[in-house]
């Protein structure tokens, strides 16, 4: 751990040049005292490292020292592929190790290179999460992660809608998604091959013995093909509304992408009001009424019957609210 740390060490100062005792800490994620440690360390060993006193001092490497020291470790070349991510990597257990990767790629760069990577880095970043919504707390990803990845089987404690609800199932892990800030394990379980929400499994799952990942298995292929047959066994019903302009306009923002493709393909030319007549897909008239209220009026029902009565009834009891408690 204290090699990984003096390369790295290395690594900040021929990337950045000169840096403080506490600017090294922080990124190192250790106290000043340790940065002197090592400091002291490198110089036993030969670096040729200088510290200038002041208030625009700092650690430095002799102009044209270059360490060559960049290789990568297995577990950093593995961890590039969460470069740009490094909320899911910390969350996968990945964070440091991510970080000794950029440190040993952005060293190896030439200058002009490394220069070009440090500004794309200050002007990209990825936010996983959806807008009103904030990550699971998966208090057991980095467990399952390492059973993922060495494949290794899974018995978990999950919580799930239908009763019983909580149950024990044994898996075979054969990857993670990462969607909207939400974790999910595809794995096998008897025969099928299902999807599990990981802020749902309740305890620490225990290793079991190791299994066989299918060769031809493509977790990309697989996730894709699963939300698409999702789509269609949950919007099962069939709903025509007409909404207003702004209604319109924010139909992407508001509906799934299968609702959204229904509505383009079905809309009839707006009327004299400037409303579209669409024809969606619906789960239920329940479960459509919760999305269609979020459109307040700038949408109208107009069938099924049992949908729209619904709507109207619920529209009345919310008037009723207001109307009895007045604005004093």
């Amino acid at each position: 751990m204290r090699a990984s740390r003096l390369i790295s060490l290395l690594m900040l100062l021929q990337t950045r040049g000169r840096m403080t005792a506490r600017e090294l800490a922080a990124e190192l994620e250790v106290s000043v005292r340790t940065i002197y440690r090592d400091v002291d360390s490198l110089h036993s060993a030969g670096v040729p490292l200088y510290g200038d006193a002041g208030p625009s001092g700092g650690y430095r490497l002799l102009d044209g020292y270059r360490t060559r020291l960049t290789g990568l470790t297995a577990g950093e070349a593995e961890s590039l592929f969460l470069a740009g991510m490094p909320g899911p990597a910390a969350e996968l257990g990945l964070g440091s190790v991510v970080t000794a990767a950029g440190l040993k790629l952005m060293a190896a760069l030439p200058v002009e290179l490394r220069d070009r990577a440090g500004r794309i880095r200050e002007r990209f970043h990825l936010d996983a999460p959806d807008w009103y919504h904030g990550a699971d707390e998966t208090p057991h990803l980095a467990a399952v992660a390492d059973a993922v990845w060495n494949e290794r089987r899974l018995e978990i404690r999950y919580h799930r809608w239908k009763v019983p609800q909580d149950v024990v199932r044994t898996l075979e892990p054969y990857g993670l998604v990462l969607k909207a800030g939400r974790w999910y394990l595809v794995a096998r379980g008897g025969e099928h091959v299902r999807t599990y929400r990981v802020s749902q499994i309740l305890e620490p799952p225990a290793l079991r013995e190791p299994f066989e990942r299918p060769a031809g298995f493509d977790l990309a292929t697989h996730w894709n093909g699963a939300l698409e047959e999702f789509e269609t066994r949950l919007l099962g019903g069939e709903a025509v509304i007409r909404l207003s302009p702004f209604g319109m306009k924010r139909l992407p923002d508001m509906v799934l992408p299968a609702v959204l493709r229904a509505a383009e393909a079905t809309a009839e030319p707006p009327d004299h009001e400037g409303w579209t007549r669409v024809t969606v897909p619906v789960e239920s008239p329940r479960h459509a009424l919760a999305e269609f209220l979020r459109f307040g009026a700038d949408l109208e029902v107009v069938a099924p019957a049992e949908l729209r009565d619904l709507v109207a009834e619920t529209a009345r009891a919310v008037s009723g609210i207001y109307d009895r408690t007045g604005t004093g």
